[in-house]
């Protein structure tokens, strides 16, 4: 099978169907018309930017390009995940814990089914490295946004249980185990979800696209199901990582609940 190349006059009429749906939204009064079009727009521009810059790097192989790809990613997604959060922490932790996690994770794990898994040579093939750490960046990201996010709401709302655990002599450690237990449930549901459904609710992107662009079906699903394994262990770590993070810096050197180190991302909150 050979690949089908889409012209401009393709992806034109596409958008079509993107300027009917705002359209749609203006006579139902839904009033997301001009986000729908401004994100329509932004997608353009961002992949035909990343198409570009991709085509670069395939040609040279250049790790030190490849490694300042990666960096513009990882810093993206840390702020992505600071955004995220209805209760950030004040100051770098606000940025740094995501950033951190995820460079512990995603970083680790892609590097570990490049050498390991793949066997990549050179390891940082671009046409290899930079598909899987985006996919595993994106995922985590995501994973790490709602267990931060989790944690600070219910350290929040639990303040005054978590303070009554320290004065009856428990550790910081002992008085959010429950609240820190929740977070990384909500960080981890998506993935399992995601795990459960695929196949018979879903055909997950990376396959879609290898059987688009020609692959056998069963080659596309063996990629596929590597990829949601790594994306697991990636979010399961992450999430780990930051939560664990997260929660000690909640506490001081005296065991004292630091909610004051917490601060709203707006005014309405």
């Amino acid at each position: 099978m050979t690949l089908i190349y889409l012209s401009p006059f393709d992806l034109g009429l596409a958008s079509i169907l993107v300027l009917l749906l705002a359209a749609m939204s203006w006579r139902l009064r839904l009033g997301i018309e001009r986000r729908v079009l401004i994100a329509a727009a932004r997608s353009t521009v961002q992949l035909m930017l990343v198409g570009l810059v991709l085509k670069v790097l395939f040609a040279q192989t250049s790790l030190p390009l490849i490694g300042l790809m990666a960096l513009v990613m990882l810093s993206v997604a840390g702020y992505e995940v600071m955004q995220r959060q209805k209760r950030r922490y004040r100051g770098v932790w606000g940025y740094g814990i995501g950033a951190l996690s995820m460079f512990l994770s995603a970083f680790t794990v892609t590097l570990l089914a490049l050498t390991v898994i793949i066997g990549v040579e050179p390891w940082y093939q671009p046409q290899y490295l930079i598909p899987l750490l985006g996919m595993l960046l994106g995922n985590t990201m995501s994973g790490i946004a709602i267990a931060l996010d989790s944690l600070t709401r219910q350290a929040w709302d639990a303040r005054g249980r978590i303070e009554a655990r320290l004065l009856a002599g428990g550790t910081w450690d002992d008085a959010i185990e429950e609240v820190r237990r929740d977070a990384l449930r909500s960080g981890l549901i998506p993935i399992i979800n995601a795990m459960a459904t695929a196949g018979l609710v879903s055909l997950p992107g990376m396959m879609t696209g290898q059987i688009l662009a020609g692959s056998p079906p069963m080659e596309a699903a063996k990629y596929q199901l590597l990829i949601m394994f790594l994306i697991a262990a990636g979010t399961g770590l992450g999430s780990m990582a930051a939560v664990w993070i997260g929660s000690r810096r909640l506490f001081d050197d005296r065991q004292r609940l630091r909610l004051d180190r917490l601060a709203a991302a707006n005014r309405s909150s």
